[in-house]
């Protein structure tokens, strides 16, 4: 049953991208989540039913793994201070101040438990770019927006499931928070993530280059995106890290080579087809499995939460870039630039995974939190998304 359903998503998916002329004002990933509301009501979806492992262990990897290795190593080094200060420090800062801001504003709506209010922060702190980035190139020509918003969410991804794994622990056990301990695994995880998929990239590169047929270098590809999240995984280091690694040290290896060079071409031939039909899948299923948790009385607090991620985002990204004199020299338009990015902090694949693993560990309990996760990403993704195109309009007009 579930390969016949997955026949007529992937199809709507295919008609969705073909037919998608608008994409300014309706990106593909919202039509797409909208659809799946409707699908939900179908009784042919009932049962339709991707845990968890397989989000983590068949999406992400292609998904991460195409963003790192397509991701340009100019812009990567031209703007490698703020990306990497805002998906580490940043999103440390992020996960702090919207528990905060979570926790205090429930007093109002009922309320959740500090450690739950940090827990859902750290599910709603990864970003998600999705199709925004090439909306903000084409629509106000803020490319270095789009390229520090694309570079974020590459590597916070990493960083929030270390923050997750450490609240969902202490949201189950009811255990206190140790500082010394966060830190320590943060580190090891982190640390021992990318050193593994800088090895896995080195290894699948210099591999690659003694393989001349395209489909078996296009095959080691897939070897190597999937082995360095699954050995990571497996060690205890942050997969999601290393698949990451491993992409941008492709890029690098690819990057010395002459330009004749034709593994460019034959890794983009199959992984710009894989990422579309594994992102039409997900979006869609956020669609049909958040319609269960929909229905219920907490969208007022919802509504707030959404608010409280935008802001809170905006003051984290307004701190780094006024608070650091090089990166407020960079920008030529501080306001235009701190509001775009904080805007373009879309919620996403990686959120989706956490809220999944939440669900399966909450194994029907606490459904409010859950309820409200999903709540939060609908509409970061229909608001953010729809939202962009105007207004990187109306602050250009501005400048």
């Amino acid at each position: 049953m579930i390969t016949h359903q997955l026949l007529i998503l992937l199809f709507i998916g295919y008609i969705v991208y073909t037919i998608d002329i608008k994409k300014n004002f309706f990106p593909v990933p919202v039509v797409l989540v909208i659809i799946g509301l409707g699908l939900s009501f179908v009784p042919y979806f009932e049962d339709f039913n991707i845990s968890k492992d397989i989000i983590f262990h068949v999406f992400l990897p292609a998904i991460l793994f195409t963003s790192a290795y397509q991701f340009p190593l100019k812009q990567l080094k031209e703007n490698i201070g703020i990306i990497s200060a805002l998906s580490t420090l940043g999103l440390i800062a992020t996960v702090g101040l919207l528990g905060l801001s979570i926790y205090f504003a429930g007093m109002l709506f009922g309320g959740l438990t500090l450690t739950a209010a940090f827990l859902l922060a750290a599910i709603l702190a990864p970003t998600d770019p999705v199709s925004v980035t090439e909306i903000l190139k084409e629509s106000s020509g803020a490319e270095q927006i789009a390229d520090v918003v694309e570079g974020e969410s590459m590597i916070n991804d990493g960083t929030s499931i270390v923050f997750f794994t450490i609240f969902l622990a202490m949201f189950q056990t009811g255990n206190g928070f140790s500082i010394g301990k966060f830190i320590t695994e943060m580190l090891l995880v982190s640390i021992g993530g990318i050193l593994l998929g800088m090895l896995a990239g080195w290894l699948m590169s210099k591999t690659i280059r003694y393989t001349k047929d395209r489909k078996y270098q296009v095959i080691l590809s897939a070897v190597g995106a999937y082995g360095a999240f699954y050995i990571g995984e497996a060690i205890g280091v942050s997969g999601v890290l290393a698949t990451v690694a491993a992409g941008i040290f492709v890029a690098y290896e690819m990057g010395k080579e002459v330009k004749e060079d034709t593994l460019q071409e034959s890794l983009d031939g199959f992984w710009d087809i894989v990422t579309p039909v594994l992102l039409a899948v997900l979006f869609l299923l956020i669609g049909i499995r958040g319609a269960d948790y929909l229905a219920f009385s907490g969208w007022g607090y919802a509504v707030v939460i959404f608010i409280l991620t935008v802001v809170v985002r905006y003051i984290i990204i307004g701190g780094f870039i006024y608070g650091v004199p090089h990166w407020r020299h960079e920008f030529k338009n501080d306001f235009s630039t701190i509001t775009l990015t904080a805007w373009s902090g879309i919620k996403g694949a990686m959120s989706v995974a956490l809220l999944l693993w939440l669900e399966e560990a909450a194994a029907g309990k606490d459904q409010i939190l859950v309820s409200l996760a999903f709540a939060v990403i609908l509409l970061s993704l229909v608001i953010q998304s729809i939202g962009t195109y105007p207004l990187s309009k109306v602050l250009k007009n501005l400048q």
